[in-house]
C-alpha cells in the first residue's frame, strides 16, 4: 500500500469535507493463468497486489452526495433518489453502480462525502474497475454498519459493472482484490467460490509487468462477444458452462460449430486445465515449468481466443527469446494491457534496457514496467 497516496487522498478529504474519515483500500488484482475461464465457471491463479485503490468517506448533512476523483480532479454531486448509469460516464458509473446495487438489497445508505485515487496504473489489465468497486461497498458497509459479509459485497461489485458499466465480468477481479493474501496466490473455483490459497516461492525470479501502453478499444465489445459465444457452445454441448466440458465432447460436436467457435471453446477447456497444473507447479516449486503453462497461455490467447495485440504479442515473444526469462504471457481481458514476466532478478535492469530499446525501435512508442508484491485483500487503513 501506497503510504503518500494515502495521506493524499485522506489530506484532500480534510480540505474539503471539514471531517475526519474513514479509510478503505482495496487491491488491484494480477492473474498468473486462467484467462477468459471466469466466467465460464473455471478456474483462475490470481493475486491482489501493493497497488491499488484507496478510499476517504464520512458521513454528511447536507441533502446531496459528493464523490471526488482525485486522480482526474473530478467532481459529481448527485441525490441518492435518482441513482441510474450515465452515458460516457466512466468513473461515475462504479460508483453509481455500487450505490444502486446496495439500494436494490434494501439496504438504507444516507449521503456521505468520499474521495477516491489509487496508484494503478490506467489501461495495464489491473483491475482499478474491481479496486474501486470493492473499495467503495467496503467503505459504505462499514459507514453505515450495513451488515454484509465480504462474499455479498464482492457481488454488489460485479452487478455494478454488469448492470451499469457495461460489462459482463466474471467473479475473479472482485474476489481477488477483496480476498487476497500476502505472499500468495489464489486457485479460485469461479462456480463454487471455493479457494485454496497457495505461498509462492519464486526463487531466483521475480514477477514484472510490462505495459504495452495501448489500448485498442476493443476489449468492452469483445469480451461481451466471447462470453456469449462460450454461453452458446454450452448450450449445444447441453451443459450450464464450459468449466464441465471436455476435449472429447467439444471435438464430437465440431461439425455444428464455427471455427471461431470450437477455437474459443477449446481455448477454455484447455486454459481450465493449465491453472491446475500451475497451482501444482507452484506446490512442487518447479518454477520453469509454471515459465511453460505461461508462454502456452499466451498462445491460445493469441491464436484460439484472438484476444491479442501486435504489441502483446511483440513483448512475449521477445521475453521467449530471452534466456533470463522463464514464462510470460498477455493478462487481463486483451487488445493492450500488460504482459506478466517470470524474470532472473538479478539479471532485471539489463532484461528492461533491452524490451526498452527493442520495443521503441518496433512501435515507435515506450513501454512501462511494474514490479508488484503481492498484498492482502480490501481492508480499513488504520
Amino acid at each position: 500500500m501506497n503510504k503518500q497516496l494515502v495521506k493524499n487522498i485522506k489530506s484532500e478529504f480534510k480540505k474539503f469535507f471539514s471531517s475526519e474519515p474513514l479509510m478503505v483500500f482495496a487491491p488491484g488484482r494480477i492473474n498468473l493463468i486462467g484467462e477468459h475461464t471466469d466466467y465460464n465457471n473455471g478456474f483462475v491463479l490470481p493475486a491482489a497486489i501493493d497497488k491499488g485503490i484507496v478510499v476517504a468517506i464520512q458521513k454528511c448533512e447536507a441533502n446531496i452526495t459528493t464523490i471526488i476523483a482525485h486522480d482526474v480532479d473530478e467532481r459529481y454531486d448527485f441525490s441518492l433518489n435518482t441513482i441510474q448509469p450515465i452515458a460516457n460516464g466512466g468513473w461515475k458509473n462504479y460508483v453509481l453502480g455500487v450505490i444502486g446495487e446496495l439500494q436494490k438489497t434494501g439496504k438504507h445508505i444516507e449521503n456521505f462525502n468520499l474521495v477516491f485515487g489509487g496508484d494503478i496504473p490506467k489501461g495495464a489489465g489491473l483491475s482499478s474497475s474491481a479496486a474501486i468497486e470493492n473499495s467503495v461497498v467496503f467503505a459504505i458497509n462499514e459507514l453505515f454498519n450495513l451488515g454484509l459479509s465480504k462474499t455479498e459485497m464482492i457481488f454488489v461489485s460485479q452487478k455494478a459493472e454488469h448492470n451499469y458499466v457495461g460489462v459482463k465480468c466474471g467473479i475473479m477481479d472482485q474476489y481477488t482484490s477483496m480476498f487476497g493474501k500476502k505472499n500468495a496466490a489464489i486457485l479460485l473455483d469461479c462456480e463454487n467460490l471455493e479457494a485454496k490459497p497457495i505461498q509462492i516461492n519464486l526463487q531466483q525470479y521475480q514477477l514484472l509487468l510490462i505495459n504495452t501502453n495501448v489500448n485498442h478499444n476493443l476489449a468492452n465489445s469483445a469480451y461481451n462477444e466471447r462470453r456469449v459465444t462460450c454461453e452458446n457452445v454450452s448450450k449445444k454441448l447441453g451443459i450450464t458452462s464450459l468449466r464441465h466440458a471436455h476435449e472429447n465432447q467439444l471435438f464430437n460436436l465440431k461439425n455444428e460449430l464455427t471455427e471461431l467457435e470450437y477455437q474459443n471453446a477449446l481455448f477454455v477447456i484447455q486454459e481450465n486445465q493449465r491453472v491446475i497444473d500451475a497451482f501444482n507447479t507452484i506446490k512442487n516449486e518447479n518454477i520453469s515449468g509454471l515459465g511453460t503453462l505461461l508462454f502456452e497461455s499466451h498462445a491460445g490467447l493469441q491464436y484460439q481466443y484472438n484476444v491479442s495485440c501486435t504489441e502483446l504479442d511483440f513483448l512475449v515473444e521477445k521475453a521467449k527469446e530471452s534466456r533470463v526469462v522463464v514464462g510470460a504471457r498477455m493478462m487481463g481481458g486483451g487488445f493492450g494491457g500488460c504482459t506478466i514476466n517470470l524474470v532472473e532478478t538479478n539479471k532485471l535492469e539489463k532484461f528492461k534496457d533491452q524490451i526498452t530499446t527493442k520495443y521503441n525501435q518496433k512501435f515507435n512508442t515506450t513501454c512501462s514496467f511494474y514490479n508488484v508484491k503481492l498484498s492482502e485483500g480490501t481492508t480499513l487503513i488504520s
